[in-house]
């Protein structure tokens, strides 16, 4: 097991847009579950045109400030006791967003829904940003469907990687909802053997996923066998994006990974793989992006 994760703020970032302040909203009550703090953060690009053409950048940066003030306002009306803060900073919305995350116990960025193109997420931004960001990454969707109380927070595992920060994020994360931490590994026949995966023999197949279950577990001690929430391990006969996917359905959270560095140390350049891309485009409840090497 890793250390535990960092005790700073939760930090939100908005935009002024509805799926933003969805994603404040989540923010906040997670941030009050953890006992942290909670700032708001939205990020300012003067034009860079000539400003006498651009439909008066003022007010809309004032606009932008008045949405994040009032997005702090409402988590802390909702929240008594909550520590809140807004600010407006001024620069390049990706490295603002990466200084704004700092040591946050997460950053918190908004999705205006599945398969739809735009917002904060499915842009340009949300991508570098959720592709580098060196602390866990929430992103909320707008039109969310809610999770029944103390639903389970899943994280999707690969066998092949480390993946303890993962599962420390997942653990703190149920600790503060009550809830039940669900380890799920995707078994693919497909993956392993390719075209020939058909005509392996069942008893072979049956054996090969039996030590797949036995490393998950043997791995998972170090949380089986301490305090706190729940941590039960569950190994899905089928492909890692698919599987996960169905996983999630009725999760409260999902967490996944993100490489930070490839294995001989040279920077992953902001990449997300293909199982983090399928959770965050299929996936309907909150999705967690969490570095590891």
């Amino acid at each position: 097991m890793s250390s535990p994760p960092t005790a700073g703020p939760v930090v939100a970032g908005v935009d002024g847009s509805e799926a933003s302040l969805a994603a404040a909203a989540w923010a906040a009550r997670d941030a009050a579950l953890r006992g942290t703090g909670l700032e708001v953060v939205t990020v300012w690009r003067p034009p860079v045109s000539n400003i006498q053409f651009a439909p008066n950048p003022e007010a809309l940066r004032l606009w932008e400030e008045d949405r994040a003030r009032e997005a702090a306002e409402r988590a802390a009306a909702d929240h008594p006791g909550l520590a809140v803060t807004a600010r407006q900073v001024f620069g390049t919305p990706v490295p603002s967003l990466l200084e704004a995350a700092g040591q946050a116990a997460a950053l918190v960025l908004g999705s205006r829904g599945l398969g739809r193109v735009g917002g904060l997420l499915l842009g340009s931004v949300g991508l570098a940003v959720l592709g580098r960001c060196g602390r866990p990454a929430v992103v909320v969707r707008e039109d969310r469907s809610a999770a029944a109380p103390g639903a389970d927070v899943v994280v999707g595992v690969d066998l092949d990687h480390r993946w303890a920060p993962l599962v420390d994020f997942a653990v703190a994360e149920a600790a503060a909802r009550g809830a039940a931490v669900r380890v799920v590994h995707a078994f693919d026949l497909y993956r392993l053997f390719g075209y020939g995966a058909p005509a392996l023999e069942p008893d072979t197949a049956r054996s090969l996923r039996s030590e797949a279950e036995t490393a998950l577990r043997r791995r998972l001690r170090p949380w089986t066998g301490a305090d706190g929430p729940e941590v039960r391990s569950e190994v899905l006969p089928a492909a890692s994006a698919a599987g996960l996917v169905r996983a999630a359905e009725g999760a409260g959270l999902l967490v996944v990974g993100r490489r930070a560095a490839h294995h001989d140390g040279v920077p992953a350049g902001g990449r997300l793989g293909p199982v983090a891309h399928a959770a965050l485009h299929h996936v309907r409840c909150p999705v967690a992006v969490v570095p590891h090497d």
